[in-house]
């Protein structure tokens, strides 16, 4: 009996440490996502984030809303909407004050925060 409880105790506090990880992975994301957002409403060209779509474990990409794709670890100078559908369709939710929108990529869910930037661009990270 004493096992069973040590195994379900180690279950449920590792459950719990991941729901705090997940909090503060939103909230780094999202800011990550703000600040790039903003540079480039202040006139900062997409290509000046390269360097953000290599970031780990929260990499940046940047879209046009026609899904041409400006920054990415692997698409750049794809079409997000050619490329995949189902996660074009999600990230063209963004918003400008920024949503969170959720996407199947690659067999697996993916979270990501999305932004609309006033020049049209949408910047995202996610998990």
């Amino acid at each position: 009996m004493k096992k069973y409880f040590l195994i379900m105790l180690v279950v449920v506090v590792g459950l719990a440490l991941t729901g705090v990880v997940s909090a503060a992975d939103k909230d780094a994301i999202k800011a990550q996502v703000d600040e790039i957002a903003v540079a480039i409403e202040g006139g900062k060209p997409a290509s000046d984030f390269m360097d953000a779509a290599k970031r780990k474990p929260h990499y940046v990409y940047i879209i046009e809303e026609n899904g041409n794709v400006l920054v990415h670890p692997s698409l750049t100078g794809e079409n997000l909407k050619e490329k995949a559908k189902p996660a074009y369709d999600a990230v063209v939710q963004a918003t400008m004050e920024g949503t969170w929108v959720k996407y199947q990529w690659n067999d697996a869910e993916k979270n990501a925060y999305v932004r609309k930037t006033k020049t049209g661009v949408i910047v995202g990270s996610g998990y």
